[in-house]
């Protein structure tokens, strides 16, 4: 069996985007990635509209939860993804130094004002990225 790589999804609050991201690369690109997420300043809970949205998409949600990326200190990376322009600016815990760092800055859905239908939108718009750069990735590494 070839090993997954481990990769982590970081966004500040680690509420929305990082969280769409560990669920899609997880269930979509299992066989490829091992994949977590975590945040500097964690919120505390995983967005509503999060979980709504990846329900709506038939992904799983349980066990999610908004947490600091200290928690994956000893996790032994492959990959670190900022997925929010301020998580890409922040600066790193030591232990992530030398684990090679992707940005991919995106819109926080949870974050749009605007008609359900634009929320929605904004949701479908951000896991329709993820999924495309996931699937770019996961076939570079296969």
């Amino acid at each position: 069996m070839i090993r997954r790589s481990k990769i982590l999804f970081v966004c500040t609050h680690n509420r929305c985007r990082s969280v769409l991201g560990e669920v899609i690369a997880n269930a979509k690109y299992g066989d490829v990635f091992e994949a977590y997420s975590a945040g500097s300043a964690p919120a505390g809970q995983v967005h509503p509209l999060t979980l709504k949205y990846l329900k709506a998409r038939d992904l799983p949600i349980e066990g999610l939860q908004s947490q600091s990326w200290d928690e994956f200190e000893d996790e032994g990376l492959d990959l670190v993804i900022t997925v929010c322009d301020s998580a890409a600016n922040e600066t790193c815990p030591l232990w992530m130094g030398a684990t090679p760092r992707l940005h991919w800055g995106m819109p926080d859905p949870s974050r749009v004002d605007g008609t359900e239908q634009d929320v929605e939108r904004a949701f479908n718009e951000v896991m329709d990225a993820l999924e495309v750069k996931l699937s770019e990735l996961s076939a570079s590494m296969r």
